[in-house]
């Protein structure tokens, strides 16, 4: 496909409802080849964290922007080097994947916080702001009046009450709690590797989302015990270290971009999404929900 050709697909595409159906539409590969380098937004390495396992390097974005104290106590516990050794304790089928200190339990063994906070207000939502892009979704949404996307995160918003707030999708990472909705603050941390458990949102804090790493805690081996808990502490996965990518050299640091998500650009790939268009497919379903439209990621170039 041609610029001209992806433009004239954007010009004709001003509803991104039922007409767009009828309106030729473009693959996902033809939005991504098409797109221009305005179309992608370099990370920010102080929002950036490097998660080495055994298998590899995950890597996360963090959301200040909707999770401000969080993002700031995770960042104090990165740095006095409280991850380093702990582990993955906990993986359940469809569900997340968490690590924290297995030790957390037996308070003379625990792993000692040094600056950081133990404990925090929750970040469940925050008021909505004119000034954060947002890029909505068509096809409304069963848990939120309204979904899509801000700065590169799925987002729900209600304007009745005002509120918007990042949503439980696949790879968006959060902070465990305990029952009291104050009593986590970033020393138990999990990623969601489950199809989308919504019910969680506006209940746990999430702060950020995997932008490259996924495969490797997706395919960790399942806990067999309550709730995916390793029964056996042989069994848990180490974290060999956690970093700011901003405290790191540059040649350490995992160099990506991603792809905005105010953009026409975007919003074609949404529409390829909704009406798929490669040759396998003989239907097109003509919506789609939050968690099915990807967020393009590609090391900077």
């Amino acid at each position: 496909m041609t610029v001209v050709m992806f433009l004239f697909f954007l010009a004709a595409s001003t509803a991104w409802g039922a007409d767009a159906a009828s309106t030729k539409a473009v693959t996902m590969a033809e939005v991504l080849a098409a797109s221009t380098p305005e179309d992608w937004r370099p990370v920010d390495p102080e929002n950036i964290l490097q998660l080495e396992l055994p298998a590899g390097r995950v890597v996360i974005e963090l959301a200040p922007m909707f999770a401000p104290q969080h993002v700031a106590n995770v960042k104090a516990l990165v740095r006095e080097r409280y991850f380093d050794g702990l582990a993955v304790i906990r993986v359940q089928d469809n569900y997340v994947v968490q690590w924290a200190d297995p030790e957390a339990e037996h308070a003379e063994r625990a792993r000692k916080i040094q600056g950081a906070k133990k404990t925090l207000p929750p970040e469940f939502e925050r008021a909505l702001d004119p000034r954060i892009p947002f890029t909505a979704l068509p096809d409304g949404d069963v848990y939120a009046a309204e979904v899509g996307f801000s700065a590169g995160f799925p987002v729900a918003r209600d304007p009745r009450s005002g509120k918007m707030w990042l949503v439980h999708t696949y790879g968006m990472v959060g902070a465990g709690r305990d029952n009291a909705k104050d009593s986590g603050g970033g020393t138990e941390l999990y990623a969601v590797i489950g199809q989308a458990p919504r019910q969680l949102d506006r209940n746990v804090t999430l702060f950020g989302r995997v932008l490259q790493g996924m495969e490797l805690l997706s395919s960790l081996p399942r806990g067999q015990g309550a709730m995916g808990f390793y029964e056996n502490a042989s069994r848990h996965i180490p974290i060999r270290s956690i970093r700011v990518a901003a405290d790191l050299p540059p040649a350490e640091r995992s160099a990506l971009e991603v792809m905005r998500t105010d953009t026409r650009t975007f919003q074609a790939l949404i529409e390829s999404r909704r009406n798929r268009r490669e040759e396998w497919f003989q239907f097109a379903a003509g919506r789609i929900e939050l968690s099915n439209v990807p967020i393009p990621v590609r090391v900077k170039k």
